[in-house]
């Protein structure tokens, strides 16, 4: 955590609304970029952008996270994920559910509340994986499953083929099905826990 991240944690832990401000200011881009490319909508972006602030606001204290920037983008991605579900209740869109199928090989989806000590395991678990990786690697499947970037667009961004960030992609999901298998983390399709 740099130091403008601490700085921002102090704030929020003392109950300072120049948090707000500040985490704004650090990152506003980054909420604003998570939450459209998933929406697709800057009304909605905005909406859940401001949010994500007020997630942050309400969870910091009791949460100490080691990485602001992760759990601002987590949130934001969450948050932008429910909305997405809300505002297509009875069509889903085709994009995001992919991204959450290529996924499903690797990480069962869970809505249960009781499993929330599970999802802390696996989050620390994951975590850990991506450390592991290269940083391009960690790049790709960031932007891919965590910013719900296209591959197209991680293709241009990044300065390589679709057909290279497709195979890393595949390889990476390969490589974390294996290490959650490893780690007693990974739960088969249609095996109950």
């Amino acid at each position: 955590m740099d130091i403008s991240d601490k700085k921002i944690t102090t704030l929020l832990e003392s109950r300072s609304e120049q948090a707000l401000k500040l985490l704004s200011e650090k990152y506003g881009g980054l909420c604003s970029s998570i939450s459209y490319n998933v929406l697709g909508n800057r009304s909605d972006s905005e909406e859940v952008t401001n949010d994500t602030y007020m997630k942050v606001w309400n969870t910091i204290p009791p949460e100490k996270p080691r990485s602001l920037c992760a759990y601002v983008a987590k949130i934001v991605r969450n948050l932008s994920l429910d909305k997405l579900r809300y505002n297509n209740r009875s069509k889903r869109c085709g994009e995001t559910d992919a991204l959450l199928s290529e996924l499903e090989e690797c990480i069962p989806a869970t809505d249960n509340t009781e499993k929330s000590a599970e999802n802390n395991e696996l989050k620390s678990v994951l975590n850990t994986f991506l450390a592991q990786l290269d940083e391009r690697t960690r790049k790709i499947f960031v932007l891919r499953y965590f910013a719900c970037y296209s591959i197209a667009d991680i293709s241009e961004r990044l300065a390589i083929t679709e057909t290279n960030t497709t195979s890393i992609l595949n390889r990476t999901r390969t490589k974390l099905r294996k290490y959650l298998s490893d780690k007693e983390v990974y739960i088969q399709k249609g095996e109950k826990s």
